[in-house]
Parts: structure tokens; C-alpha cells; sequence
């Protein structure tokens, strides 16, 4: 197959694709990845050919962006973001197609590809990586400014993404997605994240069923093959100073908050504080030098970034920001984690994660190192969620992710029809 991957997002949206088009390629495939070129060294370094889309700059500019992070104003900035991409993400996949043999996977927020499957035919797979993107109204997902749980009717439910798809995701989408389909004469679509954004063709979710059991209102050609797990492994190594350090103490806690944050040093002053106030080693993982503290307690260290696979097994807590990567490789390493979700997917993993009692929440307005520490100290001695962790790492092991979602790919050059576009 000629495969085109489309990846939108930060590392931790880029990372699954580069280990698919590894998988891929090691099939026999040739695999080519559409993405800004702020990514280009991963791609290339992984021996993957780069397609650019953008710039370099356009992607700095997108996540120096406060808003982001923040719990409503940070999906609306997203959802802004996608206007100058429909048409570069449509014209990067019409270039690499090959009529008959090139099939696309592409990521959530990539609708550019979508496009090109209703005008060009191409047999396309949407590729989530988080369950928060699969509404429903019979286990819904947790959302900022949304009121769900067992006491919610589902008529209340379905009501509230009606609200959420009118004011905030179509009127804030659909005009520049629209005026792109109206020129390239395809008719006007809504409820582009109720229905329009998952492919007609295959949809397929990259964790496994423990973690979000698929619902009866999901996509029902959706399939779920399991946490992907590749974090540059091979292409970026532990140094000897971090291999050092690791070896020359108790396992330290890992303090990460996004590949994309820009504006954590208060998260790392109070994380740094933390540690010092249990007595316990630490690692502060950002790829910004400018926001880590000037100073560092004794046994409290910094690097930019690490394999988590190769990391967190000597780590014994991961803080994080409840990303889906950064959780599923913490789950694979067996360690408890803490999680202090922002906006976006965050809660709603944050939420899957306790429930599988292998982590605790706390809210970022009370991330105080006295507070940190007095949960850190609780989840390290917990043998209840020690023991989750374990059983959870468990189910982790077996089974191969990357292949099952290599064949469910090597699938759509079949020879069935397309279905019309989503309306």
C-alpha cells in the first residue's frame, strides 16, 4: 500500500502514527506522514518520509497560546486552529495519492482528510486516540462544563451536545470547513464531531476495551486494537547522566505536564517543592528550558525529554496532565500516578484512570506542594493501588496494537462502496 498518516496535534498525538508507520513500513508498505515540520526531525530520525504541512512557526504560535490550557476557551482555540488546515491537510493527501493503492489514516482533528475521501475517493480510517472523542448518551464521556454521571437522564445528555455542537464546535468549524467543501462542490455538512469526523469507511480507536468499553451509541464500525505505546524508543535513548542519576538512588517521582505547555513554571516550582517535602528524588520532564526553576532541591532534577518506556520503570509516581499517551505508558510501567487535568481529554482519562484505582485527581487551581506531597505520600503507600497498578500493567502485556491496526488499515483496499458524506 502507498499509506499517508495525518496526525494534528502535539508529541502525544504524533508519537502513535510514527510507531504505525514503523509497524507499516516493516509490512511492506511505503508510509509517508503528513505533519508540521516542527515534527520532522521525529519522523525523519524514525526513517519515515516527512510530507510538511505549514510551518514550523505556525505550530509555535498555536501553542504559546494560554487559552489552550484552559478548561472551556481551550478546545474553542483548537477548534480556530483547524481553519487553515482543511486545505493543505485536502491538497497534501490529493498529492500522494495513488489511485488504487494508497489508503490514509488520519487523526481526529484531521477533516481536511475527510474531505478528501467524499471528493477524491480515498479510502480513508479515522485513527482516535482517546475514548473522550466517542460521544454518548448512555456513558458519556467526562467534558469541561458538562454535566453527566448515573443521575443525568440521557435526554439531558443528548440535549447538552445539541448545545455543544450549535454553539461551539459547528459555528466555530463549520464555516471555513463549508466554504472549502462548497468550492470543491460537496454539499454542506453539520455535527462534524457527532458524526462527520469519524470515516465512513473504518474508525478505529487506539486503547483497549477495559479501559472504555465501546457503547451501543459509538460508531458501529468502530474497533478498538489497544494502547499504541511508542514513545521514540530507538530513535531517543536515556542518557548516561539520566542513567546516572536513576541508578544512584530510590526511584524519583516524574513531574510532566505536556509536550505542547508553555506555561508550567509555577507547576514545576510547586512540583520541586513537593519533592523536598516527602524527602524524595525528582524528575521535571519539559522540553521548555525557560520554565524550569533556577533552583532545584538537592536530588531534583531536569531533562528535556525521555522514552517513558525506558524511564518510567525506575520512577515511582508519574504527575502528569492526564494525557493519553503519558497515562497508558505510566499503566504499562505498573506505577501509581497523579493526574491534574486541564481541559480537552483530560478529565475524562483523569476519570478512567481512578476508576481503575491507579490514580488520584487534583483540580490545578490546588496544586500547592503541601497538597501534592500529602497525595503523593498517600498513593505511594497505598497497597490497594499498588496493587491495581500491578493488575493493570498485567493487561497490559500480550497482544500487538500496531499490527491489529496495521491489518484493520491493509483492509479498506478491499473493494467495497463508498458511502456518501456525512450531512
Amino acid at each position: 500500500m502507498n499509506v499517508l498518516l495525518v496526525p494534528i496535534g502535539s508529541h502525544g498525538d504524533v508519537h502513535p502514527f510514527v510507531g504505525l508507520g514503523l509497524a507499516l513500513r516493516a509490512r511492506g508498505h511505503r508510509v509517508r506522514v503528513i505533519v508540521n515540520p516542527y515534527f520532522g526531525p521525529l519522523v525523519e530520525q524514525a526513517g519515515l518520509e516527512l510530507i510538511p504541512l505549514g510551518t514550523a512557526d505556525y505550530y509555535r504560535q498555536i501553542i504559546s497560546n494560554p487559552d489552550l490550557w484552559k478548561p472551556t476557551k481551550g478546545p474553542r482555540a483548537v477548534f480556530r486552529s483547524l481553519a487553515d488546515l482543511h486545505r493543505p491537510v485536502y491538497e497534501a493527501v490529493a498529492a500522494g495519492n495513488i489511485p488504487g493503492e494508497t489508503v490514509v489514516a488520519a487523526s481526529t482533528l484531521a477533516l481536511g482528510a475527510r474531505v478528501a475521501h467524499d471528493k477524491l475517493g480515498i479510502p480513508t480510517a479515522t485513527i482516535h486516540l482517546q475514548p473522550a472523542v466517542f460521544r454518548s448518551c448512555i456513558n458519556p464521556p467526562k467534558m469541561p462544563g458538562m454535566l453527566t454521571g448515573p443521575r443525568v437522564p440521557r435526554w439531558m445528555i443528548a440535549l447538552q451536545w445539541k448545545v455543544i455542537d450549535a454553539v461551539a464546535i459547528d459555528r466555530t468549524i463549520g464555516p471555513a470547513l463549508n466554504a472549502f467543501r462548497k468550492e470543491l462542490g460537496l454539499p454542506r455538512v453539520k455535527g462534524i464531531f457527532r458524526e462527520y469526523m469519524h470515516s465512513p469507511r473504518r474508525v478505529i480507536g487506539m486503547f483497549p476495551d477495559w479501559f472504555a468499553p465501546p457503547q451501543a451509541d459509538w460508531p458501529p464500525h468502530a474497533r478498538l486494537t489497544g494502547f499504541p505505546l511508542y514513545d521514540e524508543r530507538g530513535v531517543s535513548d536515556l542518557s548516561p547522566d539520566l542513567r546516572q542519576f536513576l541508578n544512584e538512588g530510590k526511584p524519583p517521582i516524574a513531574f510532566t505536564f505536556g509536550s505542547a505547555m508553555q506555561h508550567a513554571h509555577e507547576l514545576l516550582e510547586q512540583s520541586a517543592r513537593a519533592c523536598a517535602l516527602l524527602g524524595r528524588r525528582g524528575l521535571l520532564l519539559t522540553r521548555h528550558q525557560e520554565q524550569v526553576p533556577q533552583r532545584l532541591p538537592t536530588g531534583v532534577i531536569h531533562i528535556n525529554f525521555a522514552p517513558f518506556s525506558e524511564l518510567l520503570p525506575h520512577c515511582a509516581a508519574l504527575v502528569h496532565h492526564g494525557g493519553i499517551g503519558t497515562a497508558s505508558q505510566a499503566l504499562a510501567a505498573g506505577i501509581p500516578q497523579l493526574i491534574l487535568p486541564h481541559t480537552h481529554d483530560q478529565p475524562d482519562n483523569a476519570m478512567r484512570l481512578e476508576k481503575l484505582g491507579v490514580a488520584r485527581t487534583l483540580s490545578p487551581k490546588k496544586y500547592r506542594a503541601d497538597r501534592v506531597a500529602q497525595v503523593l505520600a498517600d498513593l505511594l503507600g497505598s497497597e490497594q493501588v499498588n496493587a491495581s497498578c500491578a493488575e493493570v500493567a498485567e493487561r497490559m502485556k500480550g497482544g500487538d496494537p500496531l499490527e491489529e491496526t496495521c491489518k484493520l488499515l491493509e483492509e479498506l483496499l478491499e473493494p467495497v462502496p463508498i458511502e456518501a458524506a456525512g450531512t
